[in-house]
């Protein structure tokens, strides 16, 4: 089972009728379980939440085969703390779906990483999905120490007093 998921904040319609289209027409044939936050569109062709608690949503990862996402940090991170395959579909500020294109940015670099496909376009999921089934994310062990020195070289330029 692939799990959909687009954050619980902002409708992602976009996706959610993108997959739909795909089950639809065959394209996807894997069953899908979708979270699809507080969007106007309902699928027709998968079963289907508005927002799931923190334990379901937990729960429903850990028995997907992947996941199908926006390219929101906290869905990125849920997939590689499962070792869940995922595919990514950015919010872009072009069609009122953010602020900005972060998510783009994201993705790319999440992509380089190799802890996630992206789709760049709606057509592109159905292919990407089905890289799923051999896609394996890296392991991705955050620089820590490097965040740490990075702030801290940043306060001590704001505060040049500062002595550690």
């Amino acid at each position: 089972m692939l799990f959909l998921t687009i954050g619980t904040l902002f409708g992602f319609d976009r996706l959610v009728k993108a997959v739909d289209l795909a089950i639809a027409q065959g394209q996807i044939q894997e069953e899908v379980f979708a979270q699809i936050g507080p969007g106007e569109y309902r699928p027709k062709h998968m079963k289907h939440t508005e927002v799931l608690a923190k334990d379901a949503f937990e729960d429903v990862i850990s028995r997907s085969t992947g996941l199908i996402s926006h390219a929101g940090i906290g869905s990125i991170n849920a997939a590689l703390k499962y070792h869940k395959p995922m595919v990514v579909l950015p919010r872009l500020k072009r069609f009122g779906e953010h602020v900005n294109d972060h998510q783009l940015y994201t993705a790319r670099k999440f992509e380089s990483l190799g802890c996630v496909l992206v789709a760049y376009e709606e057509s592109d999921l159905p292919t990407r999905c089905e890289a799923l089934k051999t896609f394996r994310p890296k392991h991705r062990t955050p620089n820590t120490q490097g965040i740490v020195q990075f702030i801290g070289n940043y306060l001590r330029n704001v505060n040049p007093n500062t002595t550690r």
